[in-house]
């Protein structure tokens, strides 16, 4: 435990007090009396006071301290939060002493299975100090799972007591025990805070019961039969998916017989449809081009709470964002040369001679609410300037997506699906490239990967020229072999499909930028690019799409 400014010992009080305070809530509402009454009152204002010493003292020593250990500063965190909840418990034993006042026969409550929730409480909390200092990971697990327990103790006295109620008799006293069973199963939302908290102590990486379970199952089926003590789970952060991706590694010695996670994996956590795409999408890949992508070690579905998990390889390297930010010129030009070599012989070992229909409108509009949301003032109305007439963004959009009717792809190949610069990884050692975050990976059009490109590189948040010149070589680049590319393979409409692309790409963008005057560029290049194509009235294979665009 710590021992800085007494802290270790202000919150094994602290739970000593509410340990007492449960117990003396129990013999209250066994035996209610004014004096105990009094006592439980009187005890929660010292328990508010211990909360706010902890909380002074540990706010107090994270902003004194520059260089504090990771591992104490997590243990402080974690005790504050345990503290916080702690104090919460409290609050909810005084709300129940205070309901049992509405109770006609004081000993209806008794009638249910109070008891065996207050040794749930009791039981948890009396291993909340052990599993800090000794950083158990089972007990940890054991405080967690207590919320599980009194949700399912909680639902069985609803159903009990819902029951009794078609009677009509006692409804007060049933409504009453029903407000005390709910106070008793918000502290088990409690608890499951406090064990998620010194698991956070002890992994240094915020999971959630659930996560963890998951994640414990995935390594069980990748073949990991070791202790989750002898992992170290490092979470990234960032993700827009909606999934949580951590990295896995084997503490200490690499020499191990668990040699997946030794080496290092990524874990990913999220909707079990999403995780599905993804697996059969490596696996498509896999078996197209064996090496480009990561090899699953473990796949895990949880369908109670509909989410899947994925252990993974991961991938050494670096990804193309951080090359273009970082990289000398000579190992970023050998990471693009590596990339469309790859890309060619993606492309064309999958092309099929079919032609599809685009669906870049289709997509734009399903992702507009989230942009209005973020910048209402995104929403364009019909206006007039001069004796130009400039239709509304919805109108506009309209037509477009009607001039996209008419140009559909003269060929598929197999996509990303997600092109971002940071989901290409370049490995200088062995100089091959791979990709990853693949679960929209399908048989499609190349310009959508295209425009994904070449949107991820403008739209990086770096405005000092030498760099911003350099993001805007690898855009020319990429352009420049996508036309290569086009005119290899016939493909006369493929700058007109590109201009609505990246007008999709451009608009979709902003709801990720909170820099209204970048956001506000991006959205001005979607309507200028939508604008160009509903005024031209050429052929389609004359269109010619303004590069200068793309730069910024």
């Amino acid at each position: 435990m710590l021992t800085f400014e007494g802290l270790d010992e202000n919150f094994k009080f602290l739970i000593l007090e509410v340990l007492n305070q449960l117990k003396a809530t129990r013999e209250f509402v066994a035996s209610p009396s004014r004096s105990l009454f009094r006592k439980i009152t009187s005890r929660d204002d010292y328990i508010d006071n211990l909360k706010t010493v902890i909380e002074n003292k540990s706010y107090s020593r994270i902003n004194s301290t520059m260089d504090l250990d990771p591992k104490l500063l997590n243990k402080i965190r974690a005790i504050q939060l345990s503290s916080v909840n702690l104090e919460r418990i409290g609050d909810h034993c005084v709300n129940i002493v205070k309901q049992m006042a509405y109770l006609e026969d004081k000993g209806h409550v008794n009638r249910y299975e109070c008891a065996e929730a207050f040794d749930i409480i009791e039981g948890a909390v009396v291993k909340i100090a052990e599993a800090f200092s000794s950083e158990d990971m089972p007990i940890a697990l054991e405080i967690c799972k207590s919320e599980n327990r009194l949700d399912s103790l909680y639902k069985d006295n609803f159903n009990r007591i819902m029951a009794e109620m078609g009677s009509g008799k006692n409804i007060p006293d049933l409504v009453t025990c029903l407000f005390i069973f709910r106070y008793l199963e918000r502290i088990g939302d409690a608890m499951l805070n406090i064990g998620e908290a010194i698991i956070f102590s002890i992994l240094g990486e915020r999971i959630k019961i659930e996560q963890f379970e998951s994640l414990q199952q995935t390594l069980s089926v990748s073949g990991y039969d070791g202790s989750f003590s002898d992992i170290d789970f490092q979470g990234i952060w960032g993700s827009r998916s909606g999934c949580r991706i951590g990295r896995v590694q084997a503490k200490g010695d690499e020499n191990t017989d668990n040699p997946p996670v030794a080496q290092g994996s990524i874990y990913k956590e999220g909707n079990l449809d999403k995780i599905r795409l993804e697996r059969s999408s490596l696996e498509q890949w896999s078996e197209r081009f064996p090496g480009m992508v990561p090899e699953i070690f473990g796949f895990h579905e949880s369908k109670d709470e509909n989410k899947g998990s994925m252990l993974v390889e991961f991938l050494p390297g670096c990804t193309l964002d951080t090359m273009i930010l970082t990289s000398d010129d000579n190992d970023l030009e050998n990471g693009l040369f590596i990339l469309e070599q790859t890309l060619r012989h993606v492309w064309l070992s999958t092309k099929t001679d079919q032609p599809i229909q685009t669906t870049f409108m289709e997509q734009l509009k399903a992702r507009q609410n989230g942009v209005l949301q973020v910048h209402p003032e995104f929403h364009r109305n019909a206006r007039q300037m001069g004796s130009t007439e400039i239709v509304s963004s919805e109108e506009l959009l309209s037509e477009c997506a009607i001039i996209e009717e008419s140009l559909p792809a003269p060929f598929t190949v197999f996509i990303h699906g997600d092109f971002n610069c940071n989901n290409v990884v370049y490995s200088h050692e062995d100089e091959r490239v791979r990709f990853i975050d693949l679960h929209r990976s399908r048989d499609f059009d190349y310009i959508q990967d295209l425009s994904v490109f070449l949107v991820s590189g403008f739209r990086m948040p770096v405005f000092e020229r030498p760099i911003r010149n350099k993001i805007n070589a690898v855009i020319s680049r990429m352009y420049n072999f996508a036309e290569e590319f086009a005119q290899e393979n016939n493909d006369e409409t493929w700058q007109a499909r590109l201009t609505l692309a990246l007008a999709r790409s451009f608009y979709t963008s902003t709801r990720f930028e909170f820099n209204y005057a970048f956001a506000k560029e991006m959205f001005n290049r979607s309507m200028f690019l939508l604008e160009k194509m509903n005024r031209y009235s050429g052929k389609w294979n004359n269109f010619i799409l303004p590069e200068d665009i793309l730069h910024y």
